[in-house]
């Protein structure tokens, strides 16, 4: 049989497999095969959207997570490495894809930490470039970099120094206040009072690991006081909710 007729013959359905008895290299792909197929209307069941959730890891994670579903206040604190804001990223994205917020808007303060950026190359916005990559890193683990691109392009994510946010109402926005530690008792009050209607703020720090010097940070003492209000929650994160490289928990019970 030529090559062209095999051909319709499979083309048609006709196919006659007694013609090739005796040669066991040849075996016909069973076209009645169960099971999953590339076409569309073999898989309208199958789920093929893909989201990416957060899952606790330790008891102080979950208490967190549970805080910031309930409370429109949080304020976050614990060593490095316990996820303080990655999570808080990740439920704004969570807020923001829901559409429960109209957009994110995450700010951290540009201390210098003893290094010196004033002879950087760029205008303000390049300098301050390095101090904002984190809640860079966090947003396209989250989300893929072309959407993060667009999201920010639309102003649906906001990214700004501590000092570009006085004077405003924050309004229908999950808000995410990093590295608070670094922040004075004023800034932090005029942080907190931009906090407006259908809006979340959760404020993460640690501390412990002030680039100001100890008098100077107003995390702890906006914290403590903020305990004491019922409708805000004030989360204390230990070394045990560490999930990084466990020698980042061994380290700091000794540094």
């Amino acid at each position: 049989m030529s090559k062209r007729a095999m051909k319709r013959q499979l083309r048609e359905g006709a196919f006659d497999a007694g013609q090739f008895e005796g040669d066991d290299k040849i075996r016909r792909l069973p076209l009645d095969r169960a099971g999953w197929s590339p076409l569309a209307h073999h898989n309208e069941d199958r789920e093929q959207g893909y989201l990416k959730t957060i899952k606790a890891k330790s008891p102080g994670q979950e208490k967190l997570i549970a805080a910031i579903d309930e409370k429109n206040l949080v304020v976050a604190l614990g060593p490095a490495g316990t996820g303080k804001t990655y999570i808080a990223i990740a439920k704004a994205v969570e807020s923001l894809e829901a559409g429960k917020v109209g957009r994110i808007v995450l700010s951290r303060p540009a201390v210098e930490a003893g290094e010196s950026i004033g002879f950087l190359p760029g205008d303000a916005e390049d300098k301050l470039a390095p101090y904002l990559r984190p809640l860079y890193d966090a947003l396209s683990d989250r989300l893929s970099m072309k959407r993060v691109r667009s999201l920010l392009s639309e102003g649906a994510i906001e990214i700004a120094p501590i000092g570009f946010m006085r004077g405003r109402t924050l309004n229908n926005a999950f808000v995410v206040i990093d590295e608070a530690q670094n922040c004075t008792y004023m800034q932090l009050k005029m942080l907190l009072t931009r906090l407006g209607w259908h809006s979340t703020m959760v404020v993460t720090g640690d501390p412990q690991q002030s680039d100001l010097l100890p008098e100077l940070s107003g995390l702890g003492p906006v914290a403590e006081r903020l305990e004491t209000l019922s409708n805000i929650s004030v989360v204390r994160l230990a070394d045990k909710d560490i999930v990084r490289h466990p020698l980042v928990a061994d380290m700091l019970g000794v540094l």
